[in-house]
């Protein structure tokens, strides 16, 4: 696609990649993504911020020729995941003066993950800068955003924050900056639900830092830039706050109908009291649009069937994925059926060993559902509803 400029002397130089479906071998990517990096030009010396994954380096390489950059100072690595680092040895090929800058947790993740060797690197600290003759680098520390060495840089004269993986989405797109916000709505909130959810404590912090900072364009490693930062800041603010909504996941998984018939009355009797419900058939269920919706629910409601003794194979993996994304539900409850025996309910409560919420009595009926079961459903559902209202 080429460069792209951002504003005087500042280009995007990153690549679009339409195609990829895939994420760590976990995420989907319905919109495929970018890997985005950037170059500075200083009146003295010249920057590039972040690399791209190694499968699209000659395309990062081109760009770096069309805008004519014969040499280059400064690589700066904000976080060292190969999709914005892998990039980096082949840029230093091609650039043998150049440095990398980072701070010393990302240095030795850089050396361990591409074999970069220590005499390449310039260390910096907490809010050091780093001038490039007219333009000035400043670089902010953000720990566990989403890894432990994870950094933002800021251009002070261009007031342009560069924070990483924060604020990202995996988007393709032509378009360099938003012009659709609702369309990127959902792509940055499926993003930081994979991705940022289980951090949104450090997430917070981070971002009360960047009060202390005048921003005009956030410009992030994966989708589109924001020249209206305050749409992101603002989605961002109510998605790490305690706040959730009226509402109710629950996924599911069910082989001979007993589990759906549960799942079913459970949710026409959550409508009744006026409860948003979302179930999910883990079995044709895209994750991502699971993990999008737990971002804010107050509640998640698992329903398995039994397979040996225990929950449905799949219903381990979206319980261990709950889990790990550490979402803010409040309340959370069992329902599920066996035949001759289960421990089902023992080892999902196993799982959600990061769940800080209320767990609410579970409801599990031998074989297919009785009357007893479809009372003890009607009593779960007033449970949350009056959960709910107190919230």
């Amino acid at each position: 696609m080429g460069f792209q400029k951002i504003r005087k002397d500042v280009y995007y130089v990153g690549v679009q990649d339409w195609d990829r479906r895939t994420f760590d071998e976990l995420i989907p990517l319905p919109d495929g993504t970018s890997y985005n990096a950037y170059v500075i030009r200083g009146s003295e010396k010249t920057a590039l911020i972040d690399a791209v994954d190694p499968p699209k380096i000659e395309e990062l390489l081109t760009n770096l020729r069309k805008l004519g950059i014969s040499k280059l100072d400064y690589v700066i690595s904000n976080h060292a995941e190969q999709d914005h680092s892998g990039g980096i040895p082949f840029v230093l090929e091609m650039y043998p003066e150049a440095v990398v800058v980072t701070n010393p947790k990302c240095k030795i993740f850089l050396q361990d993950l591409l074999n970069i060797p220590a005499e390449k690197f310039l260390e910096i600290k907490h809010e050091d800068t780093l001038s490039l003759g007219n333009k000035t680098l400043k670089f902010l520390l953000a720990a566990w955003v989403h890894w432990p060495e994870t950094m933002f840089t800021y251009l002070k004269e261009d007031k342009i924050l560069f924070p990483g993986d924060l604020f990202g989405s995996h988007m393709a797109s032509s378009e360099l900056f938003v012009w659709d916000e609702a369309k990127v709505y959902f792509a940055a909130k499926r993003y930081f639900a994979e991705i940022m959810m289980p951090f949104r404590t450090n997430i917070q912090k981070h971002m009360n830092m960047l009060k202390n900072y005048d921003i005009e364009i956030i410009a992030p490693t994966h989708g589109q830039l924001y020249d209206n930062p305050e749409f992101i800041i603002e989605q961002y603010e109510e998605w790490i706050s305690d706040k959730v909504d009226n509402k109710v996941l629950i996924p599911y998984i069910s082989m001979h109908g007993s589990v759906e018939k549960m799942v079913n009355y459970l949710t026409e009797k959550l409508i009744e009291h006026e409860i948003a419900v979302i179930p999910f058939n883990m079995s044709v269920t895209d994750i991502g649009e699971f993990a999008m919706e737990l971002v804010d629910a107050a509640t998640v409601v698992v329903g398995s069937s039994t397979v040996h003794v225990g929950p449905h194979p799949k219903m381990i993996y979206a319980t261990y994925l709950t889990n790990m994304l550490r979402p803010k539900a409040k309340f959370a409850s069992i329902i599920g059926s066996y035949g001759w025996g289960s421990r089902m309910v023992d080892m999902i409560k196993e799982i959600l060993k990061n769940f800080k919420g209320e767990l609410l009595e579970p409801v599990i009926s031998k074989g297919y559902p009785k009357e007893a079961d479809f009372k003890a459903l009607d009593e779960l559902a007033e449970k949350i509803a009056m959960k709910h209202k107190n919230l």
